[in-house]
């Protein structure tokens, strides 16, 4: 089971190094970005929602096995 985990985060991990560029990760409506000037203020808001339940679904779906 430890080495599941791993593998998902892994993966994870990997998707978000990347996949933010084709999958539009990152930028979802809903994820707050404030400009100002030389300051930049990023907070994926929507992004974590939907990791989240992501997660919450996978690790229903191996605990139920």
């Amino acid at each position: 089971m430890l080495i599941i985990i791993g593998a998902v985060l892994v993966v994870l991990g990997v998707l978000f190094s990347f996949g933010g560029r084709f999958l539009g990760l990152g930028r979802l409506p809903g994820d707050i970005i404030i400009r100002r000037g030389n300051f930049t203020f990023y907070f994926p808001l929507m992004t974590s929602i939907l990791l989240s339940l992501g997660l919450t679904i996978l690790l229903w779906l191996l605990r139920r096995r």
